[in-house]
């Protein structure tokens, strides 16, 4: 048997035990997968020191540490360097390996968008992964809308180097979105606002001019839990391609089964574990 866990804090909100688990019994194989709240630089470098005593086989990492552990790999992916940020840690010969398996399954959930114009709500590590996701994609122009601006703003301009892709940083609100409006083909919402027992998604959605955008714009929003937050809704009502966040949960998560055990990750059985426990809680 061997174990894994998720990294982060809090953790009470986590699907991923679920959808691990599933994927075991889907394989047949006897592992185990346990949430590891690390509330500080300490508990994480203590759980690193697991991983690298061979107690662990790997871990996911998420919220506040994924900065904080691509400083602790030996080895970093592409993705998870350009992005400045990582989600899952194995080790690979003696060194420790960090990998950005989220922007893998934002590049699926996201190919079939028309490269225009995008638009990112938010500014922390969620919305720099996903300005690196859509480099890689081909978009070239980003507009990053956010309230502040001060704190992120020297990691944003290293979104500048991004291969084929501008970056500039929006001011709040649907005022600053004129002049490019009808060119907006994604909205993407990178914030934790309207995710279960967080902040409300009201005031996300309402920086979002809907009635002026395209009506071929798709929204997608990264949060997963509830599966209708009050962007979803909105984009729905203008008439637009929304979607939620569950399919990148799944994506990421079996990019990174896949990264541990070198075998196919049983996706469906990975989506469907998730839906039932998303409807158990909706419920």
């Amino acid at each position: 048997m061997s174990r894994f866990a998720l990294l982060g804090h809090p953790l009470g909100h986590s699907l991923s035990p679920v959808i691990h688990q599933a994927a075991y019994a889907a394989l047949g194989l006897d592992h185990q997968y346990e949430l590891r709240d690390c509330p500080d630089r300490a508990a994480v470098e203590a759980a690193v020191a697991q991983l690298e005593a061979g107690e662990f086989a790997g871990y996911n990492v998420t919220v506040p540490h994924k900065q904080l552990v691509l400083s602790l790999a030996d080895v970093a992916d592409p993705l998870a360097r350009r992005s400045g940020a990582a989600n899952v840690l194995a080790v690979r010969e003696t060194k420790l390996h960090a990998y950005n398996t989220d922007i893998l399954a934002l590049l699926s959930e996201l190919s079939d968008v028309s490269r225009g114009v995008a638009v990112i709500l938010g500014n922390g590590g969620a919305a720099l992964g996903a300005a690196t996701a859509l480099g890689e994609l081909g978009f070239q122009k980003v507009h990053v809308s956010a309230r502040s601006h001060v704190g992120p703003r020297e990691t944003w301009r290293r979104a500048d180097s991004f291969q084929h892709l501008d970056v500039s940083l929006l001011e709040w609100g649907t005022e600053a979105w004129r002049g490019f409006e009808d060119d907006v083909s994604l909205v993407l919402q990178a914030t934790s606002a309207g995710m279960l027992g967080g902040a409300p998604g009201e005031s996300v959605s309402d920086a979002v001019p809907w009635e002026r955008l395209p009506a071929n714009a798709v929204a997608y929003d990264v949060v997963y839990n509830p599966t209708e937050t009050q962007f979803l809704r909105d984009a729905r009502e203008r008439g637009l391609d929304a979607r939620g966040g569950l399919g990148m949960l799944v994506g990421q998560a079996a990019a990174a089964l896949e990264l541990w055990l070198d075998l196919d990750a049983p996706r469906a059985a990975m989506f469907a574990a998730a839906r039932a426990a998303l409807g158990q809680r909706d419920g």
